[in-house]
């Protein structure tokens, strides 16, 4: 079956246009509150980044969850992965996240993660929808959901990522600036770092509702760079609003992307045994990384697009490690989800066992150029499909003879198509990417 309402990262939008609506979000909560509950008793924690209308949709999925039952935990502004980690610990059969991720303030969204911490399974968003289009009902007084609040939420989630890293780990002597886009990683990420011995300077961390996102953290990385310069640090780090992805800047001020970060880790596991497979990347990761791995002698595959596919291939495989550039990385070996914090612990672990600096350690993956066009069309039939573009995509695979690829993919939130192509010969790969472009553009017209 079909989802109506669940994408690939939960139900996301824009806040006051159906569905992230309250009237929405209190039925929502009401749906999900009885879905859990039919598998026994019910508690859920509820988490949000620092957008204003989190206040809003988390009050409606409070009143919702307990007129379905379901006792309510909230735990304020947190990093999603936090709420994943939460949600095991306090052994609650859900956590709820009131976040919008990347995205600026007036979108946001819910993401759900099981009593484990991983993504919803698919029969149990199933059952949500169908719920969601039933009557609502209320459960009988005494039978009604409580709710309380978790105070000291912060403070286990920092021991938690601290954990992640020996006992004896101290980072003194390390200067890094820390972007945390104003957004949920606010308070714990400096608080991480600096218990760890680092000196920390603290960017885009007075959240007022509206300012999550705005020319800053991962998405916007100049503020960052400068910073990083100006202050003479070793490296940056850059988180976005929900604190699932983590992307670096080096002390000369270069972008260190989620490819680069992905072989650092990997790089270190192998090189201690402990790896345990390969790694997953995705169809965008750049050539670069797997000839990298490849020189290692560590497999690599590729998923779709999206955090939830990388852990579907990771979780089917075994393996530990895997990401996607936009910086979303998995490391199993400590957590059961994309962890910006976690992953950039591990990052500057691997640079201290190797005794190098960032722009140092990243040079053993030369990543190939990579030019992304996007094509707007209007609707109706896939221009991926249309034989002419088929037959062009194939010719210039071949005659790349190996050292490239090809990837058009459609968009699944816009009207666009993606035309990637990489390769040794950056002119080269220009050349064939405004080529099938063109021609995907004509094919639409």
């Amino acid at each position: 079956m079909s989802k109506k309402y669940f994408g690939t990262d939960g139900i996301r939008g824009r806040v006051g246009v159906y569905p992230i609506t309250p009237d929405f979000m209190l039925k929502l909560g009401w749906a999900a509150g009885m879905a859990f509950r039919s598998m026994g008793a019910c508690r859920v924690l509820v988490g949000k980044d620092t957008r204003i209308s989190g206040y809003m949709f988390e009050s409606a999925l409070e009143a919702g969850l307990s007129a379905a039952g379901a006792d309510v935990m909230l735990l304020g502004p947190m990093p999603t992965p936090a709420i994943a980690y939460l949600t095991r610990t306090f052994h609650a059969e859900a956590g709820i996240v009131i976040s919008a991720s990347h995205n600026p303030h007036d979108d946001n969204g819910i993401k759900f993660f099981s009593g484990e911490g991983t993504k919803l399974p698919d029969e149990v968003e199933l059952m949500i929808e169908e719920l969601l289009d039933a009557p609502m009902t209320v459960v009988e007084s005494s039978k009604l959901g409580k709710v309380s609040r978790i105070n000291d939420a912060s403070g286990r989630y920092i021991e938690f990522c601290k954990s992640s890293v020996p006992s004896s780990t101290s980072f003194a002597g390390l200067k890094i600036v820390v972007d945390c886009a104003h957004g949920a990683t606010y308070k714990v990420a400096p608080s991480v770092f600096r218990e760890l011995g680092a000196e920390v300077v603290v960017l885009s961390a007075q959240p007022n509702g509206l300012n999550i996102n705005d020319n800053c953290g991962s998405t916007h990385m100049g503020q960052l760079q400068a910073a990083v310069l100006a202050e003479h640090a070793d490296l940056g780090i850059a988180f976005d609003g929900d604190g699932d992805r983590v992307l670096m800047v080096d002390h000369t001020g270069a972008i260190v992307d989620g490819d680069e970060l992905l072989f650092i880790i990997a790089r270190d596991l192998h090189a201690r045994n402990k790896l345990q497979g390969g790694v997953v990347g995705t169809l965008m990761s750049n050539l670069g990384l797997e000839l990298a791995l490849a020189d290692l002698g560590i497999p690599f595959v590729r998923a779709n697009v999206g955090d939830r596919y990388v852990i579907a291939d990771l979780l089917e495989r075994q393996w530990l490690v895997g990401g996607e550039n936009s910086g979303h990385i998995v490391c199993f070996q400590h957590t059961t989800t994309g962890d910006a914090i976690i992953a950039a612990l591990q990052v500057l672990m691997a640079l201290k066992r190797r005794d190098e600096g960032l722009a140092q350690s990243r040079q053993a993956l030369r990543k190939c150029p990579q030019i992304l066009v996007n094509v707007r069309f209007g609707g109706g039939a896939n221009p991926v499909e249309h034989p002419a573009v088929k037959e062009a995509c194939a010719r210039v695979t071949t005659a790349m003879a190996g050292r490239g690829r090809v990837l058009l993919r459609k968009s699944g939130t816009e009207p666009l198509v993606r035309v990637m192509v990489e390769g040794d010969d950056e002119a080269q790969v220009r050349g064939y990417a405004d080529e099938l472009a063109k021609l995907v553009a004509e094919v639409s017209a």
